[in-house]
C-alpha cells in the first residue's frame, strides 16, 4: 500500500532546496547568491517561499551572517544527503583511479582478507597508486547499520539472514536501501591438531557432538550457523570457548584439544596447515556465499562501482588460482 505524499511535499518547488542547502553552507545570503549565480532578492524570495512551505522561520539575520533556527538544522542534513544522491544519479562524476586519492573503508573477517586482500593490493598498486583502504573488523553478522552510517563502504562476508530479510522485503514491494554482489563460495571443514585422537579416522556425528568445540564468533554468542545446522537435525554440540577471528581459531586448536571450524580455502593461508588435520563435516552445511554489502545511497557513485569492480576481479583471481594450485 503506497503512502501518501502530503500536500506540502507535493507542491514543493524542489529548487527551493538548492538554495536552502547553500545558504547553511555559507551562512551568508550574498555569499550563496553567488555561489548560485542569482541575485540576493532571488534568494530571499527562495527562502520566505520554503518558509512558508514549511512553516519555520529557517534562518535569522545575525551581524553580517544568519543564523539557522533548530529545525533548519535538524532538516539540513536529510536535504544535503538527498541533492548529493540527486546529483549522484543524475550526473554522476568520472572516478580516475590514478588521479584519486580516495580512502575506503572494508569490514570484513580476517579469513575474507586473507583471501581477497594481497590481489586487491596489488590491482591497487597498478590502477589506483593514491588510493588508500582501511580494513576494519566485521564484528557482526548483519552490518546494515555499520553501512547506513557509514563507518564502512562496503562490509564483506556471510550474511545470510540479512540476504533473506532483503529478498523478503523486497517480494513485499518495500523499497530496499542495501544491494550485494556473491563474490564467491566457500566451504567449511571440521578442524583439528594433526595429532588429535581424532585425526586418524572419519569422524562420526557422535563424535563430533560429543568433542568439545571452539567458535569462531564475531558477537561473542556461542551459536552459529553449524549449530543451526545441528538443530535441524536434533544434534548439538558443546562450545568451550569463542575468538572473534579464524586465525586465533587455528592457533588454539594447535595447541588444544577443541575442534573448530574454518573455510577450507582459509587454511593454506595460516601458515599451520601441515599442523592441522581437515575433515569432511558428518552432517550437511549449505555452501557459504561471501557477498559484498553496501547502502544503495552510494549505488551510482563511480568511485564506489570501481571499488566493487575490483572487489570482485580480486575474487575471481584468487579462486582462479586455486584451482590452478
Amino acid at each position: 500500500m503506497n503512502t501518501p505524499i502530503p500536500a506540502a511535499f507535493r507542491t514543493l518547488d524542489l529548487n527551493l532546496l538548492r538554495v536552502f542547502d547553500e545558504v547553511m553552507a555559507e551562512r551568508s545570503l550574498t555569499r550563496a547568491a553567488n555561489n548560485l549565480s542569482l541575485t540576493q532578492p532571488a534568494v530571499s524570495n527562495a527562502l520566505r517561499r520554503l518558509r512558508d512551505a514549511l512553516g519555520d522561520e529557517l534562518v535569522r539575520r545575525q551581524g553580517h551572517g544568519i543564523e539557522p533556527t533548530p529545525r533548519a538544522l535538524a532538516l539540513w542534513p536529510s536535504v544535503r544527503e538527498a541533492l548529493r544522491q540527486l546529483q549522484a544519479a543524475i550526473v554522476p562524476s568520472a572516478f580516475e583511479p590514478q588521479q584519486a586519492n580516495s580512502t575506503f573503508v572494508l569490514a570484513m573477517a580476517d579469513a575474507t582478507a586473507a583471501e581477497l586482500m594481497g590481489g586487491l593490493a596489488k590491482q591497487m598498486e597498478e590502477q589506483a597508486p593514491d588510493v588508500s583502504l582501511r580494513v576494519v573488523p566485521l564484528t557482526t553478522r548483519d552490518p546494515r547499520k555499520l553501512l547506513g552510517e557509514d563507518a564502512a563502504d562496503i562490509a564483506l562476508g556471510y550474511f545470510p539472514a540479512v540476504l533473506a530479510d532483503l529478498t523478503a522485503r523486497a517480494q513485499s514491494g518495500e523499497a530496499i536501501p542495501y544491494a550485494h554482489q556473491r563474490l564467491y563460495s566457500g566451504e567449511y571443514v571440521c578442524v583439528m591438531r594433526k595429532d588429535h585422537p581424532l585425526a586418524k579416522r572419519p569422524i562420526t556425528l557422535q563424535d563430533y557432538c560429543n568433542a568439545r568445540h571452539l567458535l569462531v564468533s564475531f558477537s561473542g554468542r556461542a551459536y552459529g550457523f553449524v549449530d543451526e545446522a545441528l538443530a535441524v537435525i536434533g544434534q548439538q554440540r558443546r562450545i568451550v570457548l569463542t575468538v572473534n577471528q579464524f586465525f586465533t581459531a587455528g592457533r588454539v586448536v594447535v595447541n588444544s584439544d577443541l575442534l573448530t571450524v574454518l573455510p577450507r580455502h582459509f587454511v593454506p593461508t595460516t601458515g599451520m596447515a601441515k599442523e592441522l588435520a581437515l575433515h569432511d563435516l558428518p552432517f550437511d552445511v549449505p555452501p557459504v556465499q561471501v557477498h559484498a554489502l553496501w547502502h544503495r545511497k552510494r549505488e551510482h557513485d563511480s568511485a564506489h562501482q570501481w571499488l566493487r569492480a575490483q572487489l570482485q576481479q580480486a575474487a575471481q583471481q584468487a579462486f582462479r588460482a586455486e584451482d590452478c594450485a
